[in-house]
């Protein structure tokens, strides 16, 4: 099967799922011990339901971009996939992006993209062991 067949066929499997897989876990193990550490003491259970919950919408998101864009009809704009993924949802965004393929080639998306997700990581890297300083300059 040549790369243009292999890239129009919508069941191929997902490449490198572990490798994808263990990237994943890396990337969502900082916030995620925040947000349940928030919870844990009490403070909050608003950042851990928000990542759930927002993951969840970002991920039908992406899916109903990807119908839209198959069916060429109105695309969901790319700032509000933006502003998803910014509210918590780019774990959502992430597993959406390998499982429809989508939003994957473009570079301007992507580079917005991995920047909300190091902003996530500098949050939580800043709350967990930093004293909370970083952000407090904003």
């Amino acid at each position: 099967m040549n790369n243009c067949a292999a890239r129009n066929n919508p069941g191929r499997a997902i490449q490198n799922p572990r490798l994808k897989l263990m990237v994943f876990a890396a990337l969502c193990a900082v916030p995620l011990f925040g947000s349940v550490s928030l919870w844990l003491r009490g403070v909050s259970l608003i950042p851990l339901a928000a990542y759930g919950i927002v993951s969840v919408l970002a991920f039908f998101l992406y899916w109903s971009d990807k119908h839209k864009a198959r069916a060429d009809s109105w695309r969901t704009p790319e700032n509000v996939l933006h502003a998803v993924e910014l509210a918590g949802g780019w774990p959502g965004a992430l597993l959406a992006q390998q499982v429809f393929r989508h939003k994957t080639r473009k570079v301007s998306f992507q580079l917005v993209f991995w920047l909300i997700v190091l902003m996530h990581q500098v949050f939580w890297i800043d709350q967990l062991f930093l004293g909370a300083h970083l952000f407090a300059l904003f």
